[in-house]
């Protein structure tokens, strides 16, 4: 317990570093070699534009991780919207495309990686302190 709220320091710094290296890994090369990544990974051609988007708001992911392993508590609602868009693209892409039998066999790899991103956010997340009225103070 820290000033009254359960915090998981290991797993709070472990998903920033696995953040840091997943999506910004995946960023830069959408960002900066996007016809590798996209080979590498099967995907359809698709429109530089919304790719790069994409592969901007991994970087961000990262560059924010990178203070969140500077202050992990301040920077926590970073791993929520993580969380949140992670969980959301499961459920409503994904999920419906499956049990429609039309799931694309090179949806399987980022849903997998996804999902140990969704555990990993649930497990790290100090959802007592994120959502908090006022956060006690010294934490």
């Amino acid at each position: 317990m820290s000033g009254g709220y359960k915090v998981r320091w290991g797993w709070l710094k472990f998903m920033y570093a696995y953040t840091i290296i997943g999506a910004g890994a995946l960023g830069l090369g959408i960002v900066f070699t996007p016809s590798v990544v996209t080979s590498v990974f099967g995907w359809p051609p698709r429109d530089p534009i919304g790719l790069g988007i994409t592969g901007s708001v991994y970087c961000a992911f990262a560059i924010l991780s990178v203070l969140g392993l500077r202050s992990p508590l301040k920077f926590a609602p970073v791993l929520l919207l993580q969380l949140c868009y992670k969980s959301v693209w499961l459920l409503g892409v994904v999920a419906p495309l499956l049990v429609q039998g039309r799931l694309p066999a090179y949806a399987t790899v980022p849903a997998a990686i996804f999902a140990t991103y969704i555990i990993g956010d649930i497990v790290a997340i100090p959802f007592s302190y994120v959502f908090a009225k006022e956060p006690k103070q010294g934490i």
